[in-house]
């Protein structure tokens, strides 16, 4: 399920854009659910899951003495990378300011009496139809972000994801390349499929690449790397495998 996030601290606006989303959502059957709904960004932030590829309404001018819209978008894009940033405006010349913060702001909303939920609702249906469509690539690519550059690796190179020292990090090996980027096993796990085994709770790992098992000291190699396996995984290697690997 996709989360939704808005914040605004205008309550008549975002009661609007609230009311014209979940009728949008519920209409077109979208599997998608309004998380928060706030005029406070720290509750807005508390609610966050990091990660998750989420789509935020934000209001620029908020009314915080810590947070305007286009700081909460940074915030944000630093813990969720592939969410979904989409600005609520009084002031449509205020759009140049997203690519000061190096935002990637999908749309911006520019409030007009009686329209702005109307514009909200479109704006869903046409973030909606991107993340369909960028979930059908995912078959073929993954994209990632390290720091601030947008890397787009084909599946068949991942060897395994493992989780980095770092809080909230992972780490993407191929044959020739390592990259650290924020992300959660779990969500990979979901959005990769059966291509992807989770061999342990800090590796997930490609199938088709693994070279080596040993059941008995819970050990398997991949592109000559070595990888620890947990009972669980031990039991999706036996059951997705079969055969497959050379098996000790």
């Amino acid at each position: 399920m996709i989360g939704i996030y808005l914040c605004d601290d205008d309550d008549a606006v975002r009661h609007q854009i609230q009311t014209a989303l979940e009728w949008k959502i519920c209409m077109e059957n979208y599997d998608m659910q309004v998380v928060c709904s706030s005029a406070s960004a720290q509750e807005l932030l508390d609610a966050v899951e990091d990660g998750a590829g989420s789509i935020y309404f934000l209001d620029v001018e908020l009314k915080d003495k810590a947070w305007d819209g286009f700081r909460l978008g940074q915030e944000l894009r630093r813990r969720d990378p592939h969410g979904t940033l989409v600005y609520i405006t009084s002031y449509g010349s205020l759009a140049w300011r997203t690519f000061q913060y190096h935002l990637e702001a999908f749309d911006y909303i520019v409030k007009k009496a009686g329209q702005t939920g109307a514009s909200a609702a479109r704006c869903l249906e046409e973030a909606y139809d991107r993340l369909m469509s960028e979930r059908q690539d995912q078959a073929v690519i993954f994209t990632l972000r390290t720091g601030e550059v947008v890397r787009h690796i084909p599946l068949q190179d991942i060897l395994f994801f493992e989780t980095a020292s770092a809080p909230h990090h992972l780490l993407l090996h191929t044959l020739n390349s390592r990259m650290d980027f924020l992300g959660s096993l779990g969500e990979l796990e979901s959005r990769l499929g059966d291509r992807f085994i989770r061999i342990h709770r800090a590796y997930l790992a490609a199938a088709d690449k693994i070279d080596t098992v040993d059941y008995k000291h819970s050990r398997l190699w991949i592109g000559g790397h070595e990888c620890l396996i947990s009972r669980a995984g031990k039991m999706q290697l036996r059951k997705i495998l079969g055969g497959g690997p050379v098996v000790l």
